[in-house]
C-alpha cells in the first residue's frame, strides 16, 4: 500500500479519536509512561491488549490514538459545566470491512481535569420548597460544603462509528453512552445524573476542519521518512452535539426518600429532552500511530507495533 493511500485511511479512522476526547468506554491497557519522539503522546495505549496482539495487519489493523482538548463546556437543562484538560488514549482495530473496533485502558481512556458546577449547591439545589433541603441551604455558608465537581465517566461501549464523518462536518461521528457523577457531602457518593441503564447518549460531530498532518518515524520514535511507522496529526476543530436527552438525578441524598433528587431535577431543569442540552470540545488535539504498511508483517502486526511502542519507552 503507498503512503498517500494509507494516509488517507489513517486520517479516517484518526478523526474518531477526536470524537471521544472528553468521553469514553473502558477496556485493556499499559500503564501510562513517557515514551520517545513521536511516541510522546502515546503514554496509556494498550498495545499490550489480546484485541491489539492479535491483528494480523490484513483482515484487522491496530493503531495507537490520542485525543485531548484544553477546554469545553456541556449543558444539562439549565445548568452549564465549563470543563478543563481532558485526555483520551486509546487502541484503534480497523477491521476490512470498514468497521472499527475499540480498545481501551482498563483504569479508563480518559484523564480529565475534574469541572466545579458553578454555583455549588446553592445554584444545583437551592432555594426549594422541600423543607429538609431548606435546612441543607441554609447550612451552605461553608464553601466546602457547598462545592459541586462533576465528573464524566463512561457506562459502556460508544457504537454507530461513522468513519467519514471524522473528516467532514455536520455528522454524527459516534454514539458514546455515558452519566455524570456529581460529589458532595450532602449528595453522597452515589449521585449521578444518567445511570448505566439510562445513559446520557453523546452523538458528537465536527463544527469545524481539523489541520492535517502527518510524519513517519522508526519504531523507537526517531523521525524518518522511511520509516516503519506513520503519526496522523488532525489538530484546532471544534465538536459539538446538541441532539442528546438528559435524565433526572438520581441516587442523591445518602437515601434520604429522593428528596435530593428532586430539588436538584426541579432547579436544573432535569429530566431535558434532546435539542435542550449541548456539548461543545474546543482545539482538539488527535494525534494516530500505526504501521505504515501492515501488510508486509501480516500476520504479527499488533505484535509488531507493541515491540515498537515498548522501544520507545525509557
Amino acid at each position: 500500500m503507498n503512503r498517500t493511500a494509507l494516509g488517507a485511511r489513517l486520517a479516517t479512522v484518526t478523526a474518531l479519536g477526536t470524537a471521544l476526547t472528553a468521553f469514553a468506554a473502558t477496556g485493556t491497557a499499559t500503564a501510562a509512561v513517557t515514551p520517545n519522539g513521536a511516541w510522546a503522546p502515546f503514554t496509556r495505549c494498550p498495545v499490550d491488549a489480546p484485541a491489539m496482539l492479535a491483528a494480523d495487519g490484513l483482515v484487522k489493523t491496530p493503531q495507537c490514538v490520542v485525543a485531548s482538548s484544553p477546554s469545553g463546556s456541556i449543558k444539562l437543562g439549565n445548568t452549564v459545566v465549563t470543563t478543563g484538560k481532558t485526555n483520551l488514549q486509546m487502541g484503534v482495530v480497523q477491521n476490512d470491512d470498514g468497521t472499527s473496533t475499540v480498545i481501551a485502558p482498563s483504569g479508563g481512556a480518559l484523564v480529565a481535569d475534574s469541572a466545579t458546577v458553578p454555583g455549588g449547591l446553592l445554584g444545583l439545589m437551592c432555594p426549594s420548597d422541600i423543607p429538609f433541603v431548606t435546612a441543607i441551604c441554609d447550612q451552605l455558608t461553608n464553601s466546602t460544603l457547598n462545592k459541586i465537581t462533576a465528573t464524566v465517566e463512561s457506562v459502556g461501549t460508544p457504537y454507530a462509528f461513522n468513519q467519514t464523518a471524522g473528516i467532514v462536518t455536520g455528522e454524527p461521528i459516534v454514539a458514546i453512552p455515558v452519566r455524570i457523577h456529581l460529589e458532595n457531602p450532602f449528595l453522597g457518593s452515589n449521585c449521578y445524573i444518567g445511570t448505566r441503564s439510562a445513559p446520557i447518549v453523546l452523538r458528537p460531530q465536527n463544527l469545524t476542519f481539523p489541520d492535517f498532518g502527518i510524519s513517519f518515524f522508526n519504531g523507537d520514535g526517531t523521525a524518518a521518512d522511511d520509516g516503519a511507522l506513520t503519526r496522523i496529526e488532525l489538530t484546532g476543530s471544534t465538536q459539538n452535539d446538541s441532539t442528546f436527552a438528559v435524565p433526572g438525578a438520581s441516587g442523591c441524598g445518602l437515601g434520604l426518600l429522593g428528596l435530593i433528587d428532586a430539588a436538584v431535577n426541579a432547579k436544573t431543569g432535569l429530566p431535558s429532552a434532546a435539542g435542550k442540552n449541548s456539548l461543545t470540545l474546543n482545539n482538539s488535539q488527535t494525534y494516530l500511530a500505526g504501521l505504515t504498511a501492515p501488510g508486509t508483517v501480516a500476520p504479527n502486526a499488533g505484535k509488531v507495533l507493541s515491540q515498537a511502542w515498548h522501544s520507545a519507552v525509557d
